[in-house]
C-alpha cells in the first residue's frame, strides 16, 4: 500500500534547496521533530487523520539527519510561513469559531446543517463536555445500540452518572448493548459522534434571554400590589404549577422576612434611605408589616424606635407613596444581592 499523500503534504509545500533530495513528507517529519525538541507542540490533531498517520509513519522511518539538512529544511519552512499573507481556519468548526459573535446564532446553525459533513477534530470531546442533563433525553430516545456507543465513548465516571439517571430497564438494555459494540467500525462511531455533537451544539436562537417564569416574575415585581394579586389569582386557575413557580421568582417587600438572612439586615440598612423606611413603616400592614418588624428586629433597637416614632408622626400615607417607598427598598436589596454582597435564603419546595 502506498503511503504517498494523494493531494497535499501535511505542511506547506517547501521549495527545493539544500534539502531538495527530501520529499515534502520527509521535510514535514523533520520540522515536527525539530518543534518537539524545542518544546513546541504543533497542532497536528487538526489535520485529517490520514495525514496524521502518514506523518507518524514517516517519522518512524526517518534515521539521523545532519545539521546542515536540518538548517536547510528549517529555512525553507520559515520562508514558506513568511510568504503566507493570510491564513484561514481549517474546516467548518474553525470558520464558525472565527465568526463567533459576528454572525447570528441562527445563521451559524443553518451553516452547520448545510455542511454537516465538514467536521474536523474529535466530536466525542465535544459530546463529553456536555452536561448529562442534556444527554439523558438523547439516551432515552435513541436506539439502545446508539446509546451503547455514546456510553462507551464517555469517561467512566461520566458514563456511570449518566447511566444512573436512566430508568432501570432502559439502563439494563443499554448496558447489555455495550457488549455488542466491539465490531463497530471507527468511522461509524465517528459519524455517530458528529451527528450527536452537531445536534447538541445547535442551540436554537431564543428571542428572550430569560425563561417565562423569570420574565413574568420580573414584571410582577414592579407591578402595583392589586395588579400582582389579580394576575396570580388568574394564573392559579389557568396553570397552578406555573403560578407557584412565578411566586417563587417574585421578590416583593412582603418576601423580605422569608428571603433575607437576619445577618444581612444591617448591611441592607446602610443602603436604605431613612425617609423610605419611615414611609414604609407608616404604610405597611399585614404581610408588609411583618417584613417591617423583621427588619427592625435585626437593626439597632434605638434606630428602630426612632423610625417607629417618626412613622407615628407621619400619619397616613397614600398608596402611591407607600408602594413607591417599598419598591425603592426592594430594589436596593435586589441590587445588593445581584452584586453578591448578600445572598437570598433559598425557598423550600
Amino acid at each position: 500500500m502506498s503511503l504517498d499523500l494523494p493531494v497535499a503534504d501535511p505542511l506547506p509545500d517547501l521549495a527545493a534547496s539544500g534539502a531538495d533530495h527530501l520529499s515534502g513528507r520527509q521535510k514535514g517529519a523533520i520540522v515536527v521533530r525539530l518543534l518537539l525538541s524545542e518544546g513546541a507542540i504543533p497542532a497536528l490533531s487538526t489535520l485529517p487523520e490520514s495525514m496524521q498517520t502518514e506523518l507518524a509513519v514517516e517519522i518512524a522511518r526517518m534515521a539521523s539527519v545532519d545539521q546542515g539538512t536540518v538548517d536547510a529544511v528549517a529555512r525553507e519552512f520559515a520562508d514558506a510561513i513568511e510568504a503566507i499573507g493570510l491564513s484561514f481556519p481549517t474546516g467548518l468548526d474553525g470558520a464558525l469559531g472565527l465568526l463567533d459573535g459576528v454572525i447570528s446564532s441562527s445563521a451559524s446553525s443553518r451553516v452547520r446543517k448545510l455542511t454537516s459533513n465538514d467536521y474536523h477534530g474529535d466530536p466525542w470531546e465535544r459530546v463529553g463536555a456536555i452536561d448529562n442533563e442534556r444527554l439523558v433525553p438523547v439516551m432515552e430516545r435513541e436506539s439502545v445500540e446508539i446509546a451503547a456507543v455514546i456510553l462507551s465513548k464517555l469517561k467512566v465516571s461520566k458514563a456511570a452518572e449518566l447511566l444512573g439517571a436512566i430508568p432501570g430497564e432502559r439502563a439494563r438494555r443499554i448496558t447489555y448493548a455495550v457488549s455488542l459494540t466491539g465490531s463497530i467500525a471507527p468511522e461509524t462511531v465517528r459519524r455517530i459522534g458528529i451527528s450527536l455533537a452537531e445536534e447538541l451544539d445547535t442551540n436554537p436562537p431564543r428571542a428572550f434571554a430569560d425563561g417565562p417564569v423569570n420574565r413574568v416574575g420580573a414584571i410582577l415585581n414592579y407591578s402595583p400590589v392589586y395588579v400582582r394579586d389579580e394576575v396570580l389569582t388568574g394564573l392559579d386557575s389557568e396553570d397552578a404549577a406555573f403560578a407557584e413557580q412565578v411566586r417563587k421568582a417574585i421578590f416583593t417587600f412582603a418576601n423580605i422576612k422569608d428571603r433575607v438572612s437576619p445577618r444581612d439586615v444591617p448591611r441592607i440598612q446602610r443602603d436604605l434611605d431613612q425617609g423610605d423606611l419611615v414611609t414604609a413603616v407608616a404604610f405597611a400592614n399585614g404581610a408588609d408589616a411583618e417584613a417591617v418588624e423583621f427588619l427592625f428586629e435585626n437593626i439597632s433597637q434605638r434606630l428602630a424606635d426612632s423610625l417607629r416614632a417618626e412613622a407615628a408622626e407621619r400619619g397616613d400615607v397614600s398608596d402611591k407613596d407607600g408602594e413607591a417607598a417599598m419598591m425603592r427598598i426592594v430594589n436596593a436589596i435586589r441590587k445588593l444581592e445581584s452584586a453578591g454582597e448578600i445572598f437570598f435564603v433559598a425557598e423550600e419546595g
